[in-house]
């Protein structure tokens, strides 16, 4: 029998007798918003850069950080918020959960990476939160992608779930985004804006997007 059937012969016995181990789903960090958790498989990604999109000052980006600082001190674990623009108000949040919370508060976008940075090499926080949403353009234009790249290769030997909310798709390596679809008025926020919020979920590597909307 030539030598390369033999090579043949002996991988396909192995492969029987060592059958190789199905793909481990990746690890989760749940939002605690049962409608979004469904959506996304469980929850955050972790190991990985989310971008969440708030293309409007009005669309809930706010309300959403403010509900995963919430879901952190329900489910006993520390979130770490960096401002970006200094604008975080606690005010909706109870002591409880801000004693969850590490609060960084910037000025401009290039001390929020720097911060980021920081904060992912320690490893000691499983949510990191980048709010840029009120930094100026002209600053997040600043930011060169090898920038986010390097960030990627830090989160990635890591079980953080690391959130970035900005005002326009600028992550390359994010591998989930999330589109924040609302535009609330004043008179909403006198409602429960949480059970209204409406998100589009744009998957890397695919094409299709899922709305995930809370009933």
């Amino acid at each position: 029998m030539p030598a390369r059937d033999k090579i043949v012969d002996l991988r396909k016995l192995l492969a029987q007798r060592f059958p190789p181990a199905p793909p481990s789903r990746p690890a989760r960090l749940r939002t605690g918003l049962a409608f979004l958790d469904h959506a996304i498989d469980g929850g955050f990604p972790q190991g990985a850069i989310t971008e969440i999109i708030s293309p409007e000052l009005s669309a809930g980006s706010a309300t959403f950080i403010a509900a995963l600082i919430a879901a952190a001190q329900r489910d006993s674990y520390f979130a770490a918020l960096i401002d970006g623009r200094d604008s975080f108000s606690p005010d909706s949040l109870t002591n409880d959960c801000l004693r969850h919370l590490l609060w960084v508060r910037c000025a401009k976008a290039a001390d929020a990476i720097k911060a980021a940075d920081l904060l992912l090499r320690d490893g000691n926080f499983p949510l990191v939160i980048v709010d840029l949403v009120l930094n100026a353009a002209s600053e997040l234009r600043k930011i060169p992608q090898p920038s986010w790249y390097r960030l990627q290769r830090l989160v990635e030997s890591t079980s953080i779930a690391f959130l970035v909310f900005d005002r326009h798709s600028m992550v390359a390596s994010a591998q989930l985004k999330l589109i924040l679809n609302n535009a609330w008025t004043l008179s909403d926020l006198e409602r429960d804006a949480i059970s209204r919020l409406r998100i589009d979920i744009r998957r890397s590597h695919a094409r299709s997007t899922i709305t995930a909307q809370a009933s």
